[in-house]
C-alpha cells in the first residue's frame, strides 16, 4: 500500500451480496482483487434476494428483508449489528469498507465501528435521498434537500419517507464514526457536498477485455443495462426511430431486464426487425453481441453515481453516447470518446447517433481514443491502487481522530 506497504484485513459491508447489479458485482470484483493481491477480505452481506435464483456469494451474511416490514428495518436492523459485531470480534479487521448499507444493513451498523478506520464509499445516493437516486417522479433531476419536499414531489410513499427521515436522524448522530466518505465520480461528489457530506472521489474499475474487430455492416447501436425508467431508454427507442429514417440499415440490440420490457417492446414494435431485445446477457456473452456494436447509448435521465457500462464499452473499443449528467459527464471525453447529449432530449441524441452510425472512421476513432482512456483511468488494477491508497489515509485519519480526542466513548 502506498504509505507503510502493509497487508490489511478488510471487513466489508454492502447491502446486498448477489450478482445482479452493477453495484454488487463492483464489490464482488473488489474483494477478489484485493484477495489476489495478499490481502485478507470478508464480505458481509444481507442475505435480501431482489432477483430469485441469484446465488449469495458473500462470506458472512444477516438477515434481510423486501417486505413491506423494509421501511422499518432500514432505520434499525438488529441481526445487522449482531452480525457486524461478531465479525470484529472473530475477524479483527485493520480497516471496515462500506459500500452501501442504509438499504438493509442499517445506520445502526455505525456506531459498533468507532474503534476500527471506515470508509465509506457510496454507491448510490441514499444517505442524501431517500429513494437513492436523486430524481424526481416526472424525470427531473432533484437539486433539493431531502425533508418535507421528497413527500410532496411524491418521490417516496408516507411510511417511506417516514422510515428515511428517521434513518437520515441517525446517519447524522453517528456520521462522525466514518472516517473518510468517498463518491464514485466527481460529479456525484458534487451532490453529496451540497448535502454537507465533504467527499473524495473514489471510482470504480473495469475488467480488461481484448479490443473489438474492426466494425463491419451493418451500423449497430447498443444498450445494456436495466429496463427502467430513469434508465431513458424510451428516450433511446424515439432517437433510434429518427435514425431509421436516415439509415434504414442501422441495427439496435438492448440487453437488460426490469419492469419496463413489456412496454419497450410495445413502442418498438412498429421498427421491425431493427430492434432485438437480449434479455439479460453473461458478461461474457454481452462482450461477444456487442464485440461488433459501432457505438453503445447510455441515455440515463438520472445522475448515474459512476455508470459502469461506460468504461466497459470504452475498454472494448466502442465509441459511447450519453448523457450529460451524472457520472457519464465525467467520463465520456465529448467528441473525442463520443459524445454527451441532454438528457431526455431524443432529437439531440439521433443526431449524434446518426454522426457515428453513417461515418465508420469516426466510431473507429472515438472507440480507439475510449480504450486508451479506459486501460489507463479504469482498469481494475488502476481502481485497486486507489482503494489501497485511500485504505492507507483512512487508516491515518482514524489514528489522528483518536490522538487528538474526538473519538468518542463506545456506544451502548
Amino acid at each position: 500500500m502506498a504509505n507503510w506497504g502493509a497487508l490489511v484485513r478488510v471487513l466489508m459491508l454492502n447491502d446486498y451480496g448477489r450478482p445482479v447489479g452493477g453495484a454488487e458485482l463492483q464489490m464482488l470484483a473488489l474483494r477478489d482483487g484485493l484477495q489476489a493481491r495478499g490481502h485478507s477480505v470478508r464480505l458481509l452481506t444481507s442475505d435480501a434476494e431482489l432477483v430469485p435464483g441469484q446465488p449469495l456469494l458473500s462470506d458472512r451474511s444477516c438477515r434481510g428483508r423486501t417486505d413491506r416490514l423494509q421501511p422499518a428495518a432500514i432505520i434499525a436492523n438488529r441481526d445487522a449489528a449482531r452480525a457486524v459485531r461478531t465479525e470484529l470480534a472473530d475477524f479483527q479487521p485493520d480497516i471496515v469498507h462500506i459500500r452501501m448499507f442504509l438499504w438493509q444493513l442499517s445506520p445502526l451498523v455505525l456506531p459498533i465501528l468507532q474503534n476500527v478506520p471506515v470508509l465509506f464509499q457510496a454507491a448510490v445516493y441514499k444517505a442524501i435521498c431517500p429513494n437513492g437516486m436523486k430524481l424526481f417522479p416526472d424525470g427531473r433531476s432533484c437539486d433539493v434537500s431531502a425533508g418535507v419536499a421528497c413527500l410532496r414531489s411524491g418521490c417516496v410513499s408516507v411510511p417511506t419517507w417516514a422510515a428515511a427521515m428517521g434513518q437520515m436522524a441517525l446517519l447524522r448522530r453517528w456520521r462522525r464514526h466514518i472516517d473518510m466518505a468517498a463518491a464514485l465520480s466527481p460529479t456525484m461528489a458534487q451532490l453529496f457536498a451540497a448535502s454537507g457530506w465533504p467527499v473524495e472521489v473514489l471510482g470504480n474499475g473495469v475488467d480488461e477485455v481484448a479490443m473489438r474487430p474492426r466494425l463491419s455492416d451493418p451500423p449497430r447501436v447498443a444498450y445494456a443495462g436495466r429496463l427502467s425508467r430513469e434508465k431513458g431508454i424510451v428516450t433511446l427507442l424515439e432517437g433510434f426511430a429518427a435514425v431509421l429514417e436516415q439509415v434504414p440499415e442501422a441495427r439496435l440490440e438492448i440487453a437488460g431486464d426490469g419492469p419496463l420490457k413489456e412496454e419497450l417492446e410495445e413502442r418498438a414494435a412498429p421498427l421491425g426487425d431493427a430492434v432485438r431485445f437480449l434479455g439479460h446477457l453473461s458478461r461474457p456473452e454481452l462482450e461477444r453481441r456487442f464485440a461488433t456494436a459501432w457505438v453503445q447509448v447510455v441515455p440515463s435521465l438520472w445522475h448515474e453515481p459512476f455508470g459502469n457500462v461506460t468504461p466497459e464499452a470504452m475498454m472494448r473499443g466502442t465509441a459511447v453516447v450519453a448523457s450529460q449528467v451524472g457520472g457519464q459527464s465525467d467520463i465520456v471525453r465529448h467528441e473525442e470518446t463520443g459524445f454527451l447529449v441532454p438528457p431526455g432530449d431524443a432529437a439531440a441524441l439521433a443526431t449524434r447517433l446518426e454522426e457515428l452510425v453513417t461515418d465508420r472512421e469516426a466510431a473507429e476513432r472515438m472507440g480507439r481514443a475510449g480504450r486508451q482512456v479506459a486501460l489507463t483511468a479504469y482498469s481494475r488494477a488502476a481502481a485497486l491502487d486507489r482503494v489501497e491508497a485511500a485504505y492507507d489515509r483512512t487508516i491515518e485519519a482514524h489514528r489522528g481522530k483518536r490522538r487528538f480526542g474526538v473519538q468518542l466513548a463506545t456506544a451502548k
